[in-house]
């Protein structure tokens, strides 16, 4: 199954919860001081970052969907910079000043990519600057897509059932990142995304997988979630649905570097994901691919749309039987970094024959990538009748990526690729038969870019029409 990355333009997102500042020194450490027996850290730099609440949205803004932030701050120069850095990343932040409170702050001294000493600067949020943040988001739900609640247990998302009801009823889908053992305050939830030490708070320890998704499912029913997703560490994650459907999913990282900030990639890029329209599976998959990615960065880092499309596309098989044209974008992109030159050809190939396979090798050999874009099956059968395709699009795609000179094959539900070949922009564009340059459609745009159309004949004699003419008249040989 090939897995894309969803176009997030229209994606409206709105997080609310624990926001909080994080605020890193770093530099080298060669030496123990004489005063007591710590390291001494000679600071080469330091750096603010927003934390908790606050990075899940930045992690919605990262893949390019609308991310908007609720939570609660003090009335200090550290609200300043959170907001600051938030408006940078194209975060729009509703934070509510609370008067008497300092805003939630986690210090770190690093040295060599490890964290030497973590101090916070925190206390209790206002009861009732909560419940009203909380009852005042409802009002903010119009719109959106998708609505995350970040817990980090500090008091913002005390009291959310009511929440949760109006977005359900609203049928705006509600992603939970929890925190403690109470969990029954989110009930009615779409998703609940706790790891595997918060769900043994909630359900006990689990000595094996078997038993972890015997009790989270469980613990589903009991709370009338759609699903719960388990992050699991070096063992990946593990999805557990209503239609008692597992899916496990690796983890996907190549190198840990830090995994501060892993859950919240995890649940931004789910949201969004969802809100454009893809199934709790799907979002999974991306979100679990975007968690690879950003342990192999320092500190709470991000995923964009951009990564996740080239980290998609380099997990991909050489010959995928069936790509998502954002997936073929990666590609195409990588290849033209390589100095490779770009030949696409389209068609509906129902029946695979002679002259298919002499017509794709002779375009293949006018370049170094040949992609190939099918008709869906809606597009065959309006442009060939009723009775057609005899295969359908998943069976052409295997056998065209079965042959040597196809590099990726790519499906389009239009009657003509114009579309597609003017957002793939191949350097070669080629069709077969008794078409003439200038009819090919999608040439204007080729040759706009400064690239070629061809036209190849096919060979005489094959053709599925054809061939389907003389099976029907018994005279297939």
């Amino acid at each position: 199954m090939s897995l894309h990355v969803p176009v997030f333009d229209n994606v409206r997102v709105l997080v609310i919860g624990d926001v909080m500042l994080d605020h890193d020194w770093y530099g080298d450490t060669s030496r123990i001081s004489p005063e007591a027996p710590v390291p001494v850290v000679r600071v080469r730099g330091t750096e603010k970052r927003p934390g908790g609440a606050a990075n899940v949205a930045m992690n919605v803004a990262a893949v390019g969907a609308y991310s908007m932030l609720a939570g609660l701050v003090g009335e200090d120069d550290s609200a300043s910079a959170l907001e600051r850095l938030l408006a940078a990343a194209s975060v729009h932040s509703q934070l509510v000043h609370v008067a008497g409170i300092e805003t939630i702050t986690k210090m770190r001294i690093l040295s060599r990519h490890q964290q030497l000493l973590r101090l916070d600067i925190e206390e209790p949020l206002p009861v009732e600057a909560a419940r009203a943040l909380v009852k005042d988001s409802a009002q903010r739900l119009h719109g959106v897509h998708a609505l995350v609640l970040s817990d980090y247990g500090k008091g913002t998302l005390g009291d959310v059932s009511a929440l949760i009801g109006k977005a359900r009823e609203m049928h705006v889908p509600v992603l939970v990142d929890p925190k403690g053992t109470d969990f029954e305050r989110y009930r009615g939830a779409t998703l609940v995304t706790p790891n595997q030490g918060e769900l043994e708070q909630v359900v006990g320890a689990c000595a094996d997988t078997e038993t972890l998704v015997r009790r989270a499912q469980e613990l589903r029913r009991s709370l009338s979630l759609d699903a719960l997703l388990v992050t699991r560490g070096e063992y990946g994650m593990t999805l557990i649905s209503a239609d008692a459907s597992v899916l496990h999913l690796r983890a996907e990282a190549r190198e840990v570097f830090d995994v501060t900030g892993a859950g919240d990639t995890v649940i931004g890029v789910l949201a969004a994901a969802v809100g454009a329209g893809q199934s709790i599976a799907d979002a999974a998959r991306l979100a679990n691919a975007a968690a690879g990615l950003v342990v192999g960065k320092l500190g709470a880092a991000t995923a964009s749309a951009e990564e996740l499309r080239t980290a998609l596309a380099d997990a991909e098989p050489v010959h995928p039987e069936l790509m998502h044209e954002e997936q073929a974008l990666a590609l195409i992109k990588a290849a033209r970094a390589r100095g490779e030159r770009i030949v696409m050809t389209n068609g509906c190939f129902d029946l695979l024959h002679a002259g298919h396979v002499q017509y794709l090798g002779q375009a293949r050999a006018l370049g170094e990538r040949l992609l190939v874009a099918v008709n869906n099956d809606d597009s065959v059968r309006r442009l060939k009748g009723a009775h057609r395709p005899v295969n359908d699009v998943h069976a052409r795609a295997k056998v065209l990526a079965a042959l040597s000179a196809v590099d990726w094959v790519v499906p389009f539900s239009e009657d003509t690729p114009s579309r597609l070949i003017e957002r793939l922009a191949p350097d070669v564009l080629v069709k077969g038969g008794d078409y003439t340059v200038d009819q090919i459609a999608g040439g204007d745009s080729v040759r706009a870019r400064g690239g070629s159309v061809v036209s190849l004949p096919f060979v005489q004699g094959f053709s599925t029409s054809s061939m389907l003419e003389r099976y029907n008249r018994g005279s297939m040989r």
